[in-house]
């Protein structure tokens, strides 16, 4: 193990469960656990309750007299669209309408944002902010000060009311609370499309936190299946399903662009991508023969090369190999049609399917 990587302030805690650990985006974090797995962690999510750490998420903050009016003038999404007390998703793109990063900005005041980008790209967002902000605004990294942990699933809601939190906030919407002594944000997000919370604590309490969801029976969870359950739900990962070469609009992330702003990173070029069609798009694969596919598998329509998968699993609710794949538009691809997926030398048949590959539980 690198001694670069960073840790979760739960790390022991992980290790005395048996967690399996892998590097994500700079951070040791628990890819799976002792007696759970993948599979046995996925359906936790799926059916019941899980737990999973994700405090390698990056954290910054925008403070000062129009903090708001700053940050949507950047970011594609309206934040004019939610209110204080809200959450929305949104991307920092470039002037060439490619992705720096997909985050959550959580709007406290017209004077106060709270984001939470992806962890390997948050000093890079941070710098664009504090280069980018006028007198009066502050850019704050605050990545290291807070713990994340994502309760999710059908029993989430009954679990978390036990323990006395919040749980009847709207969907993408914030409160606060306080648990075990641990003043915290109780977050109705998620990233497995089950209902969920994300709880974000000061990262000296995040134990206490831990320790009360694990003694409530939440089964802990790695980010191994954290990636399956939202591969089965279509959602983005940056650096698979956006990056700097794959924009909102290839992406199918258009709805997260608030088009008719008069200003954001990236704006011309999205407008320019979004009238003329892109000329790629993505699609879900599900497999019809054998094979599990990964990432960056090529893909074929007949003799022709198509496009390539982004991101492949084997879904656990479908028993079948599933990917995420960026296909050229003009092949004129349509939900139904048959294309082949070369896996390790071997075309195997996957149909385009309509996005999610499952039906989660009501938001």
């Amino acid at each position: 193990m690198s001694a670069e990587l960073l840790h979760s302030p739960l790390h022991e805690r992980h290790a005395a469960l048996g967690a399996k650990f892998a590097s994500f985006g700079g951070w040791d974090m628990p890819l799976e656990y002792a007696g759970g797995g993948v599979l046995r962690e996925h359906a936790a999510v799926r059916e019941g309750v899980g737990v999973f750490d994700v405090s390698h998420l990056g954290k910054a903050r925008v403070r000062g007299a129009g903090a708001a009016d700053f940050v949507n003038s950047c970011l594609t999404n309206d934040l004019g669209r939610i209110r204080p007390g809200q959450a929305q998703y949104t991307l920092c793109c470039d002037s060439s309408g490619g992705v720096v990063d997909d985050l959550i900005a959580y709007l406290y005041g017209d004077d106060h944002v709270f984001l939470i980008p992806n962890a390997a790209n948050t000093a890079e967002v941070v710098r664009r902010l504090v280069a980018a902000a006028p007198d009066g605004i502050t850019v704050t990294d605050e990545h290291r000060d807070h713990a994340v942990l994502a309760v999710q699933g059908p029993q989430s809601a009954s679990l978390l009311t036990k323990l006395g939190l919040p749980t009847g906030h709207d969907y993408m919407s914030f409160d606060s609370a306080v648990l075990n002594g641990a003043e915290l944000i109780v977050c109705r997000t998620g990233y497995t499309g089950e209902h969920g919370y994300e709880l974000v604590i000061p990262a000296d309490d995040a134990g206490a936190v831990w320790d009360a969801l694990i003694e409530a029976g939440v089964r802990p969870c790695g980010l191994g299946a954290r990636d399956t359950l939202r591969t089965e739900m279509g959602y983005p990962l940056h650096g698979q399903e956006l990056s700097l070469d794959i924009s909102p609009v290839q992406a199918r992330s258009g709805w997260a662009v608030g088009w008719d702003k008069p200003a954001f990173w990236g704006r011309d070029a999205l407008l320019a991508e979004k009238a003329a069609g892109p000329r790629r798009r993505l699609h879900g694969l599900e497999i019809t023969g054998r094979g599990i596919p990964r990432g960056h598998m090529e893909v074929y329509a007949g003799e022709n090369r198509v496009g390539e998968t982004t991101s492949g699993t084997f879904s656990p609710t479908k028993k079948a190999g599933i990917a995420l794949a960026l296909l050229d538009t003009a092949a004129g691809l349509r939900e139904g049609d048959t294309v082949q997926i070369d896996i390790r030398g071997r075309r195997v048949d996957a149909a385009l399917v309509k996005l999610p590959f499952v039906n989660p539980s009501v938001r």
